[in-house]
């Protein structure tokens, strides 16, 4: 009798499970700038630091997060146009995506960008009508596959919006000179009972004067 011994098995299906399910540690945030954040450089007229020489020389993955340090001033474009990377302007294009952390001058914020397409990916600041972007506040990466999209990332994109139909404003009006078949029913009715009783009042009528009549003469 061959004996399988079940535990054996369990162990190779999780040992299994294990090696083929990214663990936390395969992905990384990466702070963009380092220390130095996002920030543009008023009194020089200039990026903080150069955003193209921090981002040389990292590898960076699918499932990677890029983390803004920045505040309400600044701007993310992130745009896989190149067009619009090096004309500092993504208003003609629908591959970008704005990020910005609200209405409020001068607040600071953390901005999360997740890298979810491999190739070339294109960071820069809108602000001041893309005079940031021309002064440094700009970089690109090469996003690679490693070991692919984490599950709470792959997921598929949602529908385009579709305009709702027109609602139909027109109603058609009810029929009020045609009555309902009670109605009608009801009216004919009325009519056959007014001509009865008419009838059984011109009976009852001469009969009274006849009446009348030998009541005198006897």
């Amino acid at each position: 009798m061959k004996i399988i011994n079940i535990s054996s098995y369990l162990t190779i299906i999780t040992l299994l499970v294990l090696t083929t399910i990214p663990s936390s540690e395969s992905y990384t945030n990466h702070t963009v700038g380092g220390a130095s954040g996002w920030y543009f450089n008023r009194s020089s007229n200039k990026s903080i630091t150069d955003y193209s020489k921090w981002a040389s020389g990292k590898t960076f993955n699918l499932g990677d997060y890029l983390i803004f340090d920045t505040n309400t001033n600044q701007t993310v474009i992130q745009t896989y146009n190149e067009t619009a990377y090096k004309i500092c302007n993504a208003d003609d294009t629908d591959a970008a995506t704005v990020y910005s952390g609200g209405a409020e001058i001068g607040k600071q914020v953390v901005l999360s960008v997740a890298l979810i397409i491999e190739g070339d990916n294109y960071f820069f600041s809108s602000a001041d009508d893309g005079a940031q972007c021309q002064k440094g506040m700009a970089f690109k990466i090469d996003v690679e596959h490693g070991v692919g999209l984490p599950p709470s990332l792959n997921q598929p994109p949602p529908p385009p919006f579709v305009d709702p139909p027109p609602s139909d404003q027109s109603t058609t009006p009810s029929d009020t000179t045609n009555p309902s078949p009670q109605a009608e029913r009801f009216h004919k009715n009325g009519g056959q009972s007014g001509r009865i009783m008419g009838m059984q009042h011109m009976g009852v009528v001469p009969f009274c004067v006849l009446f009348g009549f030998l009541v005198l003469v006897l």
